[in-house]
């Protein structure tokens, strides 16, 4: 055995589950044994390389359950790839994505090969291709050969418009929100595992932040007024936004903060943590220049969130369900909007704090890493059935991996890899896939959301018009 490979085999440890004593005569079963990979990092970071003797394939836990059957806002997988159904997709289409790209990902044996072309906004592309490799870590063998393109820009670009079914398939390009008039496919966003510049955690650990948070006061206790703390500065309606503040003349029950990172930085972010705002009994969600990370923070309190009716959306929010899962506010009537909102939820307490309820179970249990990982892993294998060619590593093109990362990286960013680090493959199978939507039953499933939406209209309207009748 060569020293490289005794180093490498010293690296892997495995953690052996305690079993209670066999009274009986049988032979004892043999422990499962869950393997634990560290990093493997050389004393010279800055010519990190890639280690060669992580397993090739998955070694599942023969006793574990089956796999259960994956949330239903996967099955929007189906949808996101239909545009390529029938004909597939070919390097031509994969190439014309280039025009907007951050960079080409690679996957060939279940190593990452990326080709950058331009820096993404902050470190949006790095977490997002460390996310990837934490995939690759998760569930080694089970990750197929492909090739995409992957822009961390906000908007989504690949218009409908100008790619009708008589000229051909759209490019396929990822990104981390979409809209009903675009084409791009959208992928768990880089927060999932941290935003260093604002010191965010990983979702791992502030989902369990915002859990514990939600148990420091009951939902009657909380302040009855909705919440909303953020950068105005980025899109007109969240400027029209603040013409709802509180004021010696009109108090529309809205609380409305704007947020100067520039002071939170230089204060440690210490009036930034999120798992301490779960103190009133509504909360704001307002897009900023498209979709915002912050959706998933806010439905994780178990206060009310009031959505103002958005316009993008990621991929899981498609599956909430007005009334269910949050209150839909108006964007064009917002003050009032919000107003009857609080003024409702307070007169039916009960009500509110079951929504609020249901939209907390969802992304706290719905949303766990575990299901971040297996939708990864489920789009990225729709998406790699429908390659019409091979993919290639170019030339320009370099091999990624947790060790090339993570090992020079330094400050916030190290700290949120170190914490984010898959620590071995898993030794359960990720969830099955649902079937693609029953067109009948996705109609079904769009007119009920735009029925409650109308209901809710229908309420604030007789709401204000009783209000001037008593004027």
């Amino acid at each position: 055995m060569s020293n490289a490979e005794r180093s490498t085999q010293q690296a892997f440890s495995t953690v052996i589950p305690s079993s209670s004593n066999n009274t009986t005569s049988e032979t004892p079963k043999k422990a499962h044994k869950k393997i634990v990979i560290p990093l493997q990092c050389s004393d010279d970071n800055m010519t990190q390389t890639c280690p060669a003797g992580y397993p090739k394939k998955l070694e599942l836990d023969p006793d574990a359950p089956p796999p259960p059957t994956c949330p239903e806002y996967f099955q929007w997988i189906y949808e996101d790839l239909r545009p390529w159904q029938k004909d597939g997709i070919t390097r031509d289409m994969v190439e014309a994505a280039k025009r907007t790209a951050n960079f080409r990902l690679v996957i060939s044996n279940g190593k990452a090969y990326v080709e950058r072309y331009q820096n993404s906004w902050q470190t949006r592309d790095v977490f997002t291709l460390w996310g990837i490799l934490q995939l690759l870590r998760r569930y080694p063998g089970r990750v197929p050969d492909l090739e995409l393109m992957f822009d961390c820009v906000d908007w989504p670009v690949i218009a409908k418009r100008f790619h009708h079914s008589n000229n051909g398939a759209p490019p396929p390009l990822f990104r981390y929100c979409g809209d009903d008039r675009t084409w791009d496919i959208v992928f768990p966003d880089w927060s999932f595992w941290g935003w260093a510049e604002i010191q965010m955690k990983p979702w791992e650990f502030l989902s369990m932040d915002l859990e514990e948070g939600n148990k420091r006061m009951k939902f009657k206790e909380r302040e009855p007024y909705a919440f909303w703390k953020g950068n105005p500065f980025v899109a007109p309606h969240r400027m029209d936004l603040l013409k709802c503040n509180v004021t010696d003349r009109q108090d529309w029950n809205a609380r409305l903060y704007i947020q100067d990172w520039n002071k939170e930085a230089q204060q440690g972010f210490k009036q930034s943590d999120l798992a301490s705002q779960c103190v009133d009994r509504y909360k704001i969600y307002i897009e900023g220049s498209a979709w915002s990370v912050s959706e998933k923070y806010i439905l994780a309190c178990d206060s009310v969130a009031l959505i103002m009716k958005p316009l993008y959306y990621d991929f899981f929010s498609r599956s909430l369900m007005p009334l269910e899962h949050y209150w839909p506010v108006s964007m064009d009537d917002k003050c009032r909007s919000i107003k009857f909102a609080v003024e409702w939820g307070n007169n039916h307490m009960q009500k509110a704090q079951a929504i609020g309820k249901t939209a907390s179970n969802f992304i706290l249990e719905d949303l766990k890493m575990d299901y971040v990982y297996d939708y990864m892993l489920h789009l990225l294998t729709e998406y790699s059935k429908l390659l019409k060619f091979k993919p290639t590593i170019s030339k320009n093109a370099v091999e990624l991996c947790s060790e090339t990362m993570a090992c020079p990286a330094e400050g916030s960013e190290k700290k949120f890899m170190m914490q984010s680090l898959v620590k071995g493959p898993s030794d359960t199978a990720p969830c099955s896939m649902p079937p693609p939507y029953d067109p009948a039953a996705l109609q079904g499933f769009l007119r009920k959301k735009t029925d409650a939406v109308k209901q809710v209209e229908k309420w604030e309207k007789d709401y204000w018009s009783n209000q001037t009748q008593q004027q």
